[in-house]
């Protein structure tokens, strides 16, 4: 009897708690814009349950948990009863192919402006500082100068993420990954490029990681730390000691004993032909309790290496499996992958860059 070729490390099976997940690719949460007026479509099933394969994670784009969390349009949010009810039929359809299937809830903070702003107000930040130029890679100008939270404006906010996280469970998702990465709200009070408070959210470390851990503390609380996961992005967006930054933060999140911690794998540097990855997560990985999941541009190789090596359980995609549905299957045949259109990443089109990449079985 012939060998049989040795499983991918990807598609190796692993327990997550309480989840059997079937392989390691993991649906990357990713902002599509296509939810008019911040309610989740009915295009959105098409779009996620193409992506599900029994026993997949599934991880929502970014969804806003009050109306003060917007900045971009057509984003969508789970604050209000009819937002809820919207996404109930898209969990059903994930659910209906064997997904499982997180909502990562986000307020963006100073990454926004007045237009998006009850009343139009200042986007509420840890800092009244505006973005600089560099920032998220967008043109600032379209960004309001923020207004600094007073010190007893917190505890609501904190709260906004806790009823975020119970309305996720009643529109049946399996739990809640909190994103505390990439400059929004979370990010702006951990960095100390951003955050000048001089209260007990800001100046050391353990006080500027008080926020996320105070909003951690209430979801835990609030649906049970099997169903928690947070992103994070130490290495981005300003922060003078980003490595003593994550570890002290993946430290404390043990304490609450969450289900997972979803980092940003930084700065993929291309040395001759050949992508390096610096590996900067390894202490993170080792010093976290529960499942790592790592992203930052992998690829099929990248993946398996990090999860063959031990540096990450899981591995989050994010263009690759917007453009191929069904990229666990093209990554077990290696076969070639369909290209991303950037165009098409954020617009209102229901279909187009959407729901219209293909399949490798057309009939599919």
């Amino acid at each position: 009897m012939a060998n049989q070729a040795p499983t991918l490390p990807l598609l190796t099976p692993y327990k997550m708690g309480k989840f059997d997940l079937s392989h390691r690719i993991v649906l990357a949460p990713m902002t599509r814009q296509r939810s008019y007026g911040n309610v989740p479509q009915p295009h959105a099933i098409l779009y996620y349950s193409q992506r599900t394969s029994k026993g997949g994670l599934l991880i929502a784009e970014a969804t806003g948990v009050s109306d003060t969390a917007q900045g971009y349009p057509d984003t969508p949010g789970i604050w209000t009863k009819e937002q809820v009810e919207a996404w109930k039929p898209i969990v059903n359809a994930v659910h209906a192919r064997g997904g499982i299937f997180f909502c990562q809830i986000w307020h963006v903070g100073r990454v926004s402006n007045a237009g998006f702003q009850p009343n139009g107000q200042a986007p509420i930040s840890s800092t009244d500082k505006p973005l600089t130029p560099q920032a998220n890679g967008v043109d600032v100008a379209q960004f309001t100068p923020p207004r600094r939270l007073r010190t007893d404006e917190i505890p609501q906010i904190v709260n906004d993420f806790r009823h975020a996280a119970r309305n996720a469970m009643e529109a049946g998702f399996d739990g809640v990954e909190i994103h505390g990465a990439q400059g929004y709200l979370i990010d702006q009070f951990l960095k100390d490029q951003v955050n000048d408070r001089t209260d007990q959210y800001g100046g050391s470390l353990e006080k500027r990681c008080r926020f996320a851990l105070d909003i951690v503390e209430a979801v835990v609380n609030e649906i049970g730390a099997d169903k928690v996961g947070i992103r994070l992005s130490p290495f981005e967006s300003g922060d003078s000691n980003p490595k003593e930054l994550g570890l002290y933060l993946v430290n404390s999140l043990n304490k609450y004993g969450i289900l997972y911690c979803h980092m940003f794998e930084p700065g993929m540097t291309t040395v001759g032909e050949k992508i390096e990855c610096p590996h900067s997560l390894v202490p993170m990985r080792k010093a976290f309790n529960g499942t790592f999941i790592a992203t930052g541009g992998f690829d099929r190789e990248d993946g398996n290496n990090d999860v063959a090596e031990s540096r990450a359980d899981l591995i989050a995609f994010g263009r690759w499996f917007l453009a191929n549905p069904d990229l666990p299957k093209r990554f077990e045949l290696n076969a070639p992958l369909n290209k991303y259109n950037i165009d098409t990443f954020c617009i209102s089109d229901p279909v187009l860059g959407y729901t219209d990449y293909p399949f490798l079985d057309s009939t599919t």
